[in-house]
């Protein structure tokens, strides 16, 4: 399973849909529907704060090593208040809002969902793989939220977003506030906030069960972040064809 896990991240790197993203109105699609990621990110991350630091009243000591709480904290910390290009405080999720605002990218799909969080306005396929994050957030053990995380999110992020950079780059395309974005993420990610979830992630795997569920669960999120990209990329050609009058 560990071949697989390294085989889905290898490939992850240089997935299809990036070569789509060389002009505005692919990528304004592209981040449509990438925005539900960058929003379950977070549900996972605060799922993780939520059962390893105390959230509650009234307010008790962590069960945990008190590593895994200073990490985790530090972690939300980074991506709940970080700084925008500006200096300014925000979430990297408002930060993706304003991206999206920024190229004229459909935020309304986004923002209704997260109204009243009615999965039935979502497409099926974006459906099934948010609806496998936030059961997997809500319900999930915690060495399972921790490896969905970290192989499918911070493991994966700066790899993936550094393809990205490239073709929006080489293309010149006109949106300074996604590249902060991705290069944001590809700074933290790759030198802070990754090492430290690897970190959370080996003091909550101490048996082999633990283990082979941690395996089970990072090849899970890997496929379903490819089934993402293949859904983007589907997206993608049907707005091709329509904008050349095929459909």
């Amino acid at each position: 399973m560990k071949n697989e896990i390294l085989d889905y991240q290898e490939s992850l790197k240089s997935h299809p849909v990036y070569n789509k993203l060389n002009n505005i109105e692919d990528l304004k699609i592209f981040m449509k529907y990438h925005i539900f990621a960058v929003w379950d990110f977070m549900s996972l991350l605060k799922s993780l704060q939520r059962k390893i630091t105390c959230v509650e009243l009234p307010w008790r000591d962590s069960d945990y090593d008190p590593l895994l709480v200073q990490l985790i904290n530090e972690i939300v910390l980074g991506e709940e208040s970080d700084v925008d290009q500006n200096g300014n405080p925000c979430s990297h999720f408002s930060l993706y809002l304003r991206a999206m605002e920024e190229v004229g990218a459909d935020t309304s799909l986004i923002k209704s969902f997260l109204a009243d969080f009615d999965f039935t306005k979502l497409p099926m396929e974006l459906r099934e793989i948010i609806s496998y994050h936030l059961d997997l957030a809500m319900n999930g053990e915690t060495h399972q939220v921790a490896a969905s995380f970290f192989y499918g999110r911070e493991k994966l992020i700066p790899d993936m977003f550094t393809s990205i950079v490239n073709i929006v780059e080489a293309a010149n395309l006109d949106c300074p506030t996604l590249i902060y974005y991705f290069k944001r993420h590809i700074e933290v990610d790759g030198d802070e906030h990754g090492p430290k979830a690897l970190k959370c992630l080996q003091k909550l795997s101490y048996n082999d069960q633990i283990k082979s569920e941690v395996y089970e669960t990072a090849l899970k999120s890997l496929k379903m972040r490819w089934k993402l990209w293949d859904f983007i990329l589907e997206q993608n050609q049907i707005s091709v064809g329509s904008r050349s009058g095929l459909a």
